[in-house]
């Protein structure tokens, strides 16, 4: 895969660093000429370093890659397994993979060695 089609952060472990983590996302889909997937992009790309930073453990990467889809990865150095649940109205937190899964194709985790990795893909549209 060519190396202009994969771009890299790391994120700091500070809640402050989510809206840094989504501006790089708009330069990078910018670059990219993704300017249509820029919201759920960057709503998706909240939602999975907020969790990484709240609930897993640093270091933490952000990763984007493109390649016939639109990819997004969030590393972090914690092997708990996030769960998918719908949150009640009275609950303050609670839909961050349900809002991922809702604006993705297809979302999941792996595990490597002392980390894990959620990730999503959005189909980027070809022009006629």
């Amino acid at each position: 895969m060519p190396e202009d089609d994969i771009a890299t952060w790391q994120i700091p472990a500070d809640l402050a660093a989510v809206s840094k983590a989504r501006e790089w996302t708009t330069r990078q889909l910018t670059a990219w000429g993704l300017d249509d997937l820029r919201f759920t992009t960057e709503l998706i790309v909240s939602e999975l370093v907020t969790n990484a930073i709240r609930y897993g453990r640093p270091p933490t990467e952000l990763r984007l890659i493109r390649h016939g889809v639109l990819v997004c990865e969030v590393t972090d150095s914690s092997s708990t397994q996030p769960r998918l649940r719908r949150a009640r109205a009275t609950d303050e937190g609670g839909r961050g993979l349900f809002i991922v899964a809702q604006l993705t194709e297809r979302w999941g985790c792996r595990h490597g060695q002392n980390r894990k990795t959620i990730w999503s893909e959005q189909p980027i549209e070809r022009s006629p």
